[in-house]
């Protein structure tokens, strides 16, 4: 029989709170720091929107549907709206379950906070405050059910420890989907206006993570201490790798480089942290910078499409080699499943197909989304002159450096 436990509680309040330092400031800085100064408050204000929306939606029918009975593999059934039918003891595993929505919550805001990075500067306030619930609705909880619920993708053993594919990939083809609507900003040169904040964000994001890792197996056990180890060696690893590229490639290292190496290295161990050990995390760690470097400096320059801040090329990338990695070195004394070192083959193939449904599937959505909400609003884009002024004085009448 399944009982309460206090410890276990204790540790996913906590990891709960952590999550949400990633959605909130976290993302809010890292953002705001390598937005234009023009842009600063319109970026922070995506994020906090966005996270705001998911929570209210997540707890009136988002849970519900994501998390509900299983409906032929596709979404859960609507059950418990506004949580009613909830009680203070009611436990998932040895956790309240409220306490599990809660969690839960700070992932879906995560995801979606993610995406409004590569739409900077070029997208109406009001045309991202109706994409967004419409988003969750279509995309993040259908597959979020699927990987996480109960869905197909569990059935067939997809591996996803804290959201690979659920987060990082799913945001990641999201807002490439949407950067493609929206097309091309005018002025593409992207220099940090605060590259503090930015660091400021990405430590923010690291410290996070471990809440964000350490808690998705949703016990106070070995398996979170090993989550919280293997993700901290991976964004060091991926740390190194990025400044060794940067000093290779450029002559000297970069502050920006290195936070965006450790970005990189955190979202490739995601899917991973419960699944491999040390050595397996120093790989996936060393390689996710490399793959993310060539996405941003080389993939996307040829094939010219307008990811502002990388998120497709940091966390859609790295969140795929993270997740097809997730079954080359899981090991079975980790998370109970062996991969292909292991001598399972057979969950690489079942980890690749994890990625390519949820990326045809969220970038399908998406696209379509953003298309007909171009068409019923008369354009997602704001107006040209709105984006050379900046979105901070035209669209919030505000500053976000007063100096008088």
């Amino acid at each position: 029989m399944v009982m309460f436990s206090a410890g276990d509680t204790a540790w996913v309040l906590v990891c709960t709170l952590l999550v949400l330092i990633m959605s909130i400031p976290a993302v809010a800085f890292f953002y705001g720091g390598l937005s234009k100064r023009k842009n600063v408050l319109n970026t922070i204000f995506l994020t906090f929107i966005a996270f705001s929306i998911i929570s209210v939606i997540w707890v009136i029918f988002g849970y519900q549907f994501a998390f509900g009975a299983d409906i032929n593999g596709l979404i859960g059934a609507p059950t418990n709206f506004f949580l009613q039918g909830i009680g203070l003891e009611d436990l998932n595993g040895t956790i309240p379950t409220l306490l599990f929505v809660m969690f839960q919550c700070a992932f879906a805001g995560l995801t979606c906070a993610i995406m409004s990075g590569a739409l900077v500067g070029r997208m109406r306030t009001k045309a991202w405050v109706i994409f967004v619930p419409l988003w969750a609705c279509l995309v993040y909880v259908p597959i979020a059910h699927w990987v996480w619920g109960g869905g197909w993708l569990m059935q067939m053993g997809a591996l996803d420890f804290a959201g690979g594919a659920v987060v990082h990939i799913n945001s990641g083809i999201s807002a490439l989907a949407v950067a493609l609507v929206l097309g091309k900003r005018q002025d593409t040169s992207l220099i940090p206006h605060n590259l503090g904040y930015a660091v400021l964000g990405a430590a923010l994001l690291w410290f996070g993570w471990m809440g964000f890792n350490g808690g998705s197996g949703l016990a106070a056990d070995g398996l979170a201490a090993n989550a919280i180890i293997v993700s901290n060696v991976a964004a060091a690893m991926g740390l190194i790798v990025w400044t060794v590229i940067d000093t290779y490639v450029v002559g000297k290292p970069t502050v920006l480089g290195a936070i965006s190496g450790a970005v990189a290295g955190l979202v490739g161990i995601t899917p991973a942290a419960g699944f491999v050990d040390v050595p397996g995390a120093l790989v996936i760690g060393a390689v996710a910078p490399i793959i993310s470097y060539f996405a941003i400096y080389y993939l996307k320059p040829k094939l010219g499409y307008d990811d502002a801040l990388d998120v497709w090329g940091i966390h859609g990338m790295s969140g795929v080699w993270g997740a097809i990695a997730t079954g080359i070195f899981a090991v079975p004394t980790i998370g109970g499943v062996a991969g292909l070192i292991a001598g399972n083959p057979e969950q690489v193939v079942i980890q690749i197909i994890s990625v390519i449904a949820t990326m045809i599937y969220s970038f399908a959505i998406s696209y379509v989304l953003a298309k007909v909400l171009d068409k019923a609003m008369g354009g997602i884009r704001v107006e040209s002159h709105e984006e050379v002024g900046g979105l901070d004085s035209n669209l919030h009448k505000e500053s976000a450096y007063n100096f008088n």
